[in-house]
């Protein structure tokens, strides 16, 4: 994943929230949109830029540049019509990628009719991550991107302690890109490739369940 990508995040309750300022704690560029004044003072110092606004207007997300953005995540909860036709606008201004969050199966079905890339379900999701939490001993938390795209943090394997990240050449053997190292109370974002892993680091790592897998399996 390229560091270059930016993201909008509309809607800002719990679940736009936590998107928002996880993708802009990993680096990345982050538009954060919220109709609720109150909730976007609150906000403005979590993200790159946040702005109110209605985003069922056309007029009002073509002044915002919407279509300029990589990935547009619709995370509106309460607010099923404005959800939905926020969806609607997003894709005739010709948005790359749409994440859109659904309520109900019904409702993501609708939202993939209005053209979402992708649906999510976050109660639904959760419960996968939990899953997964549960059924390894270093997975610390889990998200799903694509089908064979995640984001995971994972504690750092012993075997690769000591070394840096240029030297574990985990792009290589497991093709898993390291897009942040959490140490103690902080973030290194982007890690340098000459950055040495020390024990109780938890990596931030992007690639396939497979290499996320095989990297576990070190000792």
């Amino acid at each position: 994943m390229r560091k270059t990508k930016q993201f909008a995040v509309i809607g800002l309750g719990r679940f736009g929230t936590s998107v928002a300022t996880t993708l802009h704690k990993m680096g990345y560029e982050v538009l954060a949109i919220d109709n609720d004044e109150e909730r976007v003072q609150e906000f403005s110092n979590e993200v790159t830029h946040v702005v109110q606004a209605d985003t069922t207007d056309e007029d009002t997300l073509q002044a915002l540049g919407i279509r300029n953005f990589d990935v547009v995540i619709v995370a509106i909860g309460e607010d099923i019509q404005g959800n939905i036709l926020t969806t609607l606008q997003l894709k005739e201004l010709g948005v790359p990628y749409i994440v859109a969050k659904a309520s109900n199966k019904l409702h993501g079905k609708m939202l993939e009719k209005m053209g979402a890339d992708r649906v999510v379900y976050p109660e639904r999701d959760m419960g996968q991550r939990v899953a997964h939490n549960l059924v390894s001993s270093t997975v610390m938390d889990y998200i799903e991107l694509s089908p064979d795209l995640n984001i995971m943090e994972i504690s750092v394997p012993q075997a690769i302690v000591g070394k840096t990240l240029a030297q574990t050449d985990l792009r290589a053997k497991y093709e898993i890109n390291v897009v942040a190292i959490k140490r103690g109370d902080d973030i290194i974002v982007p890690p340098l490739p000459s950055e040495k892993i020390i024990s109780h680091d938890i990596l931030v790592v992007v690639g396939s369940i497979k290499g996320i897998q095989r990297l576990e399996g070190l000792t």
